[in-house]
Order: C-alpha cells, then sequence, then structure tokens
C-alpha cells in the first residue's frame, strides 16, 4: 500500500514543496563553450553561486508551524471559560464582551439600642465596640441613643420603636408580668449596683427605719421591685412611706432635703457625687437587705421579632464579648477611649469609679444562669410583687444556643 504525500508529516511536505519550486524555475542561459565540458560532468562552472537548501532549519521552522497548528487546534476545541493553569492545558482568559459587574460590599444590618439613662461607664461594652469597629467587623451598623425617661427604652422596645434595649434584670420581671414581649438576650453587669442612699444626717440605717420617711426612686422597678421588697420584709405598709419619682434628678432631690433617701442610686456615682458638694451620706447595698443577687444591667430584645433578629442579636452580643475582653485586658486604654468617645463621662467622679464597674462587666455576656433568674422570680412572686411565676425561658435567652 502507498501512502499519498500528503498524508506525511508537515514538515516533509514543506521540504517537497520547495524542492518542487526550484525545480520548476526557467533553465539558465547555455553556459560558454569552455565550461561545457564541466556541465557535462554535472558541476558548475566555477564562481557561480549556488543556492543550498538549509534542510535542517526547514525542518525547525515546519515542527513550529505544526506545534503553533496543534496549540490552535485545542483552543478552537476547548470549552470557553476559564481552566485549570497546566503545562499541558495551559489557562486562557475568556473575552470580556461587556465591563464588570461591580463588586456589591456584604449586607450590613442596621440596629438601634437605646440606653437606659445617659452615658456612664456602665454601657463601656456598647461604646468601645462601636469606637473600635468591631460592630462594622460584623456587619452591624449600631446606633446607640439616649433616653429622656429610664422607664421609656423598654416601653418603645415593646412597641417595635426600637431593636434593643438596655435595662435592669428587675424591671424585666416586673414587665414580663404585665404582659410586655420583653426577653434578655445579654448581661452587661454581672452584680448590681443599685443602692438605697440616705442622708448620712438622717435616722435611716436599716430598712426597718424606713417607716415615715420620704424615699425618691429613680425608675419603675426601683420603687415596684426593690422599695416594695424592703418595705415588705420590715413588715412596712407601702402607705407608711411617702415615694417621689425624681429619673435623674437624685442628687437634686437629697441635697435640698425634699427626700430622706433614693433607691436605685448608682453606688459609684451619687455618694461621691455629694460628697463632693459637702452633703455625707449612707450607703445600703440592696444584696445586703436581702434582696438576691441578679444582673445589674441587662440587654433586652422584643419577643415578638426575635426570630428574624436572632443572627444578627448573636453577632451583636459576641462583639461586646469581644469589647469586654479588650476593656479587660486594657482597662487605661479602655478609659482614654470612653473619655474620648464621650467627654461627659471624664469626671472626677467616673474616673474614681472606673475600677468598680470595670470589675462588675460581663466577661460572658450571652451566658445565661438559669439558676439566678429562677431564684428572682421565685423570690418576686413569693413578696406578691408579680402574679404568676414565668419559666426563665420566657425572660431569658442565650443568642447564641441553639433554638429547642
Amino acid at each position: 500500500m502507498i501512502t499519498s504525500v500528503f498524508r506525511r508529516p508537515l514538515c516533509w511536505r514543506l521540504l517537497l514543496s520547495a524542492i518542487v519550486l526550484l525545480s520548476t524555475q526557467p533553465a539558465a542561459a547555455d553556459p560558454p563553450d569552455d565550461a561545457s565540458a564541466e556541465l557535462q560532468e554535472g558541476y558548475p562552472p566555477l564562481g557561480t553561486e549556488v543556492m543550498v537548501l538549509d534542510l535542517e532549519a526547514l525542518a525547525d521552522e515546519a515542527a513550529r508551524a505544526a506545534a503553533w497548528a496543534q496549540t490552535l487546534r485545542r483552543y478552537t476545541d476547548a470549552p470557553a471559560g476559564p481552566s485549570v493553569d497546566t503545562p499541558s492545558r495551559p489557562s486562557v482568559p475568556a473575552l470580556a464582551l461587556r465591563p464588570a459587574e461591580p463588586i456589591e460590599p456584604p449586607p450590613v444590618t442596621t440596629l438601634q439600642i437605646m440606653l437606659d439613662g445617659y452615658p456612664s461607664p456602665r454601657h463601656a461594652a456598647l461604646f468601645v465596640a462601636r469606637e473600635r469597629g468591631l460592630f462594622a467587623s460584623r456587619g452591624l451598623d449600631v446606633t446607640l441613643a439616649n433616653p429622656a425617661d429610664p422607664d421609656v427604652p423598654s416601653k418603645l422596645l415593646a412597641a417595635s420603636r426600637i431593636d434593643l434595649a438596655v435595662s435592669r434584670q428587675p424591671l424585666l420581671h416586673l414587665q414580663v408580668d404585665r404582659g410586655l414581649p420583653l426577653v434578655r438576650v445579654a448581661s452587661l453587669i454581672a452584680t448590681p449596683l443599685s443602692a438605697l442612699v440616705v442622708r448620712e444626717d438622717g435616722t435611716i440605717e436599716t430598712p426597718a427605719q424606713l417607716a415615715g420617711s420620704r424615699i425618691g426612686h429613680a425608675d419603675i422597678d426601683s420603687r415596684d421591685v426593690l422599695l416594695a421588697a424592703l418595705l415588705k420584709g420590715a413588715a412596712i405598709r407601702d402607705d407608711e412611706v411617702e415615694t417621689e419619682a425624681l429619673n435623674f434628678r437624685l442628687g437634686d432631690a437629697l441635697r435640698e432635703g425634699r427626700v430622706d433617701g433614693v433607691i436605685g442610686a448608682m453606688r459609684h456615682r451619687l455618694p461621691r457625687e455629694l460628697a463632693d458638694e459637702g452633703l455625707a451620706t449612707r450607703v445600703l447595698r440592696i444584696e445586703a437587705l436581702g434582696i438576691p443577687l441578679h444582673d445589674g444591667l441587662v440587654l433586652l430584645a422584643n419577643r415578638d421579632h426575635l426570630g428574624p433578629q436572632r443572627e444578627a442579636i448573636r453577632r451583636l452580643v459576641a462583639t461586646l464579648e469581644e469589647a469586654t475582653a479588650w476593656i479587660a485586658n486594657h482597662p487605661d486604654e479602655a478609659w482614654a477611649l470612653l473619655a474620648s468617645a464621650e467627654p461627659a463621662l471624664d469626671t472626677a467622679v467616673n474616673r474614681e469609679g472606673w475600677d468598680m464597674v470595670r470589675g462588675r462587666l460581663n466577661l460572658s455576656p450571652a451566658a445565661l444562669d438559669q439558676g439566678r433568674y429562677r431564684r428572682f422570680e421565685d423570690y418576686l412572686f413569693e413578696a406578691g410583687l408579680i402574679q404568676e411565676r414565668h419559666p426563665v425561658s420566657r425572660l431569658a435567652i442565650d443568642p447564641g444556643a441553639s433554638p429547642r
């Protein structure tokens, strides 16, 4: 069987083509007579330039052409789009027929948190997380707002006017018993900071001496939980004590002598403020008066909206944990950051009270002590301050735990 020359490799086809081309050139003019003998013997005349084919160069060029043709066939047959870059199959970028789509930023969840009063060192975890960009790093846009009244935040939260509210555990128990859809999702301060503060020149040294006195209160739970519990423990009727709502004006009322004492005052701040003004006070810590230990400051969510917000709240609480750990490791830097972010905090009273507050910051804000909440609920029920016992799951959750 004879193989056609056109089926041989390309390099041989090119070589044969060159030979054929040379053989078809016109014949040269007859050489002179003196060279006829040489021509007859097959040799050109002396001095004649003879073109000799560089077969090796032709073969190399033919090989390169064959390799390039093979590469083109691979690219033509290959699917469009990116591929794995290997020595045998290099990747070829796809042709861009239009400008690339802009890269969308990651989704950001907006949360509005209302504090329980004016900015305080007790809110340190929130301020540090905001100032160090920790909220933004977890895709959160957090706004911190101040209320005009310490009892407003939980009411706005129950009405779905805000996303989260800073509050106190006693108020949570009271409002859940009254039907508000509130639930604790984090604890910012691990132990109480409130106290019963009375004038040192007065007669009150124990709760049993409250009968016949006038006591101011900072908020609803100070009156309806803390003061009410002290009166019941001392067997004093409610009508034997006169009360007055003071909100944020506790110091003014004591200084002016309008009240004999105030309940719900921050023990790290009010006594020092009044001492600087020349008024000596006596501080009765509520946990030393028979009221069970409880969380000093909590973060509340609306239970009715907890489902769609749960993931954002989980990220928020994880951010607060990171911020609190940073405060514990860098207390001086943390105070400098707070003073810079909230200049109103940079007072002698707050600087002195920073160590007391910092020692009560909750390093695990998501962690839930169910026994603590159950004991406090039982205490309030047995004292007649709430109508029924509510399960802990109705009062508080750990947002990072898997829902049952």
